[in-house]
């Protein structure tokens, strides 16, 4: 993927999973990219474990996924990490 397509696929994952989390209210745009992409990267790491595959880094169905359980990862370890609320 290009970095426009990561940056718009990292929105659209960190929001959706700010959305889960109910953390919408709290952070802005910019952090719905930086957790959607972090969660991308961890989720597709953590999906190899599992699975065996690899990561596939196309803008699909299961990679959204993958990225928004990721970023819901990422956004409960900063809450626990610092204590409040992203």
């Amino acid at each position: 993927m290009g970095l426009i397509t990561w940056l718009i696929f990292g929105a659209l994952a960190g929001w959706l999973a700010s959305l889960i989390a109910k953390t919408n209210k709290e952070q802005g745009w910019i952090l719905n990219i930086v957790f959607g992409i972090a969660g991308a990267i961890v989720g597709g790491f953590l999906w190899g474990l599992v699975s065996g595959d690899g990561f596939d880094a196309g803008f699909n169905i299961g990679s959204l996924i993958v990225a928004i359980i990721g970023a819901l990862i990422v956004t409960f370890a900063v809450q626990t990490l610092t204590g409040r609320r992203t």
